[in-house]
């Protein structure tokens, strides 16, 4: 009989290492899945000795709250509590499932008046109704970021957007240009195909919205190379602005556009005096002579690939 026991509790002992294996194992899948691997391309957020990394994905929407949220003329607090909020509902990823009907970003819900599936798991809608709400919330830049996102989200777990607050923090500071170069992003290998500076235009027009910037095109002045690959974005600010607003806004295009470099086929993007490449991306931001002058005048050039 003890014999028995014995061989059964061996059996129980080897079924629990194997289960402990394979859930070791999925999790590592889901991990690769999620970060894209080791030498995946990555993007990170660098100030006051912090950094946070994420996904060209969550970095491509990041951007994208960030830039709606510069749009309506929002402080970097409400951008902090909206990436906070997506960190928690969707990991900063447009997914299609969640808990019931709910959808994209915010986890948003077709069936509580959020909008249709279509709208919802659109970035820049569901990125606009989430501020649409929270603008709202009577002082909500002075309340602590979990009760703010609670008043509009309505979770069930609530203080679950706190542990988000610091990445978020960062990443805004990145994203809307207060910390200058802070943004970067490292890029795959090109693939061959050409980039359109007309979908970089549309991007910025569609993302920023009102406040999108004037845009003009330019040729890179390289021998052979295809004339208007440049995006030219002046930065410019009004009178009653503080003086680093046009510097300020400046890296905050900037880092947009690193942020969707993959996405739009983007090789150079130069402002400040400086330029990150996606030949030299794993450099982030390194001084450039080339424009230099024209940076210094409050210029962000976008170059796509040829």
């Amino acid at each position: 009989m003890s014999r028995i026991i014995v061989t059964r509790r061996g059996r129980l002992l080897r079924t629990v290492a194997a289960c402990a294996v394979l859930l070791a194992l999925v999790g590592y899948v889901v991990a690769q899945l999620v970060t894209g691997g080791p030498g995946a391309p990555r993007c990170v957020v660098r100030a006051n000795g912090e950094s946070y990394s994420l996904s060209p994905e969550q970095a491509v929407n990041a951007a994208t709250i960030s830039a709606v949220g510069s749009a309506r003329g929002l402080p970097e607090r409400a951008v902090t509590i909206a990436l906070a909020t997506a960190m928690q509902e969707s990991g900063l990823r447009n997914i299609h499932h969640g808990d019931r009907d709910s959808l994209g970003l915010f986890q948003q819900r077709p069936t509580q008046g959020w909008g249709t599936a279509r709208q919802i798991t659109d970035p820049v809608y569901a990125s606009g109704r989430f501020y649409d709400h929270l603008v709202r919330v009577p002082g909500y830049s002075r309340l602590p970021l979990t009760v703010a996102a609670q008043k509009v989200q309505r979770s069930g777990f609530p203080q679950a957007y706190a542990k988000h607050e610091p990445d978020a923090s960062l990443l805004a500071s990145g994203l809307t240009g207060r910390a200058a170069g802070a943004f970067s992003c490292t890029k795959s290998p090109d693939d061959g195909k050409a980039g359109d500076p007309v979908a970089v235009r549309a991007k910025l027009a569609r993302e920023f919205g009102s406040g999108a910037p004037a845009t003009t095109m330019a040729d890179t002045g390289r021998a052979g190379a295809v004339a208007s690959r440049t995006v030219v974005v002046p930065v410019r600010a009004d009178r009653e602005a503080a003086p680093d607003e046009p510097a300020r806004r400046g890296w905050e295009l900037a880092s947009w556009a690193v942020a969707h470099a993959a996405e739009l086929r983007i090789e150079r993007v130069s402002f400040g005096g400086r330029a990150w490449t996606a030949e030299d991306s794993a450099d982030g931001w390194r001084a450039s002579g080339r424009e230099a002058a024209g940076d210094a005048a409050g210029t962000v050039r976008i170059t796509t690939v040829r």
